[in-house]
């Protein structure tokens, strides 16, 4: 078991640097013809300026979530947040998303961490309260999001307080109404953290594979803001301003697609300017609860019965927390 594992991961560490070798060649080799397009049109000129822009800003943010995971998941046992939660199971909740602070990671890097606490006897709903928070309410990711939206300290206590409250609030939910058949068997998850592996290997392995995926959405991110401010007509931006309820639906829909990493996503909100803060806001929350790469994960992790039942809850919840937290901190139609 140990010798595939092993080759497995060589081969996933050949093949992403061959398909990163592959991006810098075709980079290179279409550098010029690139060049003179952008030169030769002022609406690309200001999308890759708006590119370079949001790419530039979140690109330390990212690099720096990354390493604080890889760190979290070479030296911190989930063992050690087992022993620390309460008997009680709405105060371990509490406890659990009030943990993300002092346990930040990646929402890609924290679905197995939650997987391993209920491997190890915490209940279901502790571990899921932990697995939303961590991604969204660490001090990585509310330092990006002060730098994405200076004089706005109202987006910080607000993303803060939206995404604690969903992570508490779906961890209550689920210990009303989950039920253990909803998941896995325990010890069916996977996760990158491979028995016998040093915390090195560990830590560099973790790193490598949220950089390489939070990078891919991060240029995709990058690439819609782009789009979104050449391609959509002003008009329908002040239309949509006009109406909160579609903003709002529309910017949580928008999170879900983008499936940016926490670490980056306020760049990218920050630069749709357009808008009010609210519905940027209901963006921020929604985007580390639930996205399609979550979506994937939670089901390959916990099962497909449970992100079924799971990812739509969290959708709703994250809508309402996150419209809730604007009203209170940003006055509502900001």
């Amino acid at each position: 078991m140990l010798a595939q594992n092993a080759v497995n991961s060589v081969r996933t560490r050949v093949s992403s640097t061959y398909v990163l070798a592959a991006l810098i060649v075709l980079g290179l080799v279409l550098q010029a013809p690139l060049v003179h397009a952008v030169g030769a049109s002022a609406r690309l000129q200001t999308a890759v300026t708006i590119f370079a822009g949001v790419f530039v800003q979140a690109v330390p943010f990212l690099a720096l979530g990354v390493l604080v995971s890889g760190g979290i998941a070479a030296f911190v046992s989930p063992a050690v947040l087992r022993k620390v939660l309460p008997r009680n199971e709405p105060a371990a909740i509490g406890v659990a998303g009030l943990a993300g602070m002092a346990l930040p990671g990646c929402e890609c890097g924290v679905v197995p961490v939650a997987r391993r606490l209920t491997d190890q006897g915490a209940p279901g709903s502790v571990a899921l309260a932990f697995m939303l928070s961590a991604p969204a309410i660490n001090p990585v990711v509310l330092i990006a999001t002060a730098v994405a939206f200076p004089g706005e300290p109202g987006m910080v206590a607000a993303r803060f307080t939206g995404s604690l409250a969903t992570a508490v609030v779906m961890g209550l939910i689920w210990s009303r109404i989950g039920r253990p058949a909803w998941l896995l068997p325990r010890g069916t998850g996977r996760d990158h953290c491979v028995t016998g592996r040093t915390r090195w290997e560990v830590l560099t392995e973790a790193a490598r594979h949220d950089l390489l995926q939070a990078s891919a959405f991060l240029v995709l991110g990058a690439a819609a803001a782009a789009a979104l401010h050449v391609l959509v007509p002003p008009t329908w931006y002040e239309r949509l301003a006009g109406q909160m309820v579609v903003a709002i639906l529309v910017m949580a829909v928008l999170a879900i697609v983008l499936a940016l990493c926490s670490e980056a996503d306020a760049f990218v909100a920050a630069s749709m300017s357009t808008l009010p803060l609210l519905p940027r806001l209901v963006f921020l929350v929604v985007g580390p609860a639930v996205d399609v790469k979550l979506f994937a994960m939670q089901a390959g992790s916990f099962g497909r019965r449970f992100a079924m039942r799971f990812a739509p809850m969290t959708f709703a919840v994250a809508v309402a927390c996150g419209t809730i937290a604007g009203y209170i901190f940003l006055g509502g139609a900001r």
